[in-house]
């Protein structure tokens, strides 16, 4: 992963320096072409040797359905000319680590049971930041395997109230 990180360094910082004016958008079409390169068969069909780097690009686009600005397409274009397609989703972190540094704020992903309420989230919200000590970007995942509560991952972090993690509290409790 490291070398991975490494190539994807120098294509995730050109792109934050080309795109100041705009860093939510670039953002938002550099996850969605993210999430489609991370696709194992969309990698092999960019590695064939047969296949021309305009197909690939069109593929690229059409699957991630966005549309791309003029800075975009040429970052594309280059990205799949050096054969690197498979470092877009570390370029995306990468991009999204430089621009919550940036922004003085963390990516924090909360785990949840159950569905949560735009109005619980923004309670929640406002206790994590307070808790966290920092701005954060809150994206909501069910998992129906907490039973109830939730689980909260900031970078390293992970503040975890859920049911199950309490249960194995108990569990190691009791056998201990």
């Amino acid at each position: 992963m490291a070398e991975l990180a490494t190539i994807a360094r120098p294509y995730a910082e050109a792109l934050f320096n080309s795109s100041q004016n705009d860093l939510e958008g670039t953002l938002q079409w550099l996850d969605s072409l993210a999430a489609v390169a991370a696709n194992e068969q969309l990698l092999q069909f960019a590695s064939n040797p047969n296949v021309a780097d305009q197909q690939v690009y069109d593929l690229l686009v059409d699957v991630a359905r966005v549309q791309l600005p003029d800075a975009g397409r040429n970052f594309l274009h280059t990205v799949i000319e050096s054969g690197r397609v498979a470092a877009l989703p570390e370029v995306a972190s990468q991009f999204r680590s430089m621009k919550n540094s940036q922004s003085g704020s963390s990516d924090a992903i909360v785990y949840s049971a159950f569905p949560i309420s735009d109005f619980d989230l923004g309670r929640v919200s406002v206790a994590l930041e307070k808790r966290f000590g920092r701005k954060l970007n809150v994206s909501v995942q069910e998992d129906p395997s907490l039973i109830g509560g939730i689980r909260v991952v900031v970078g390293d972090e992970v503040l975890d109230t859920s049911v199950r993690a309490r249960l194995e509290q108990m569990k190691v409790a009791l056998t201990a």
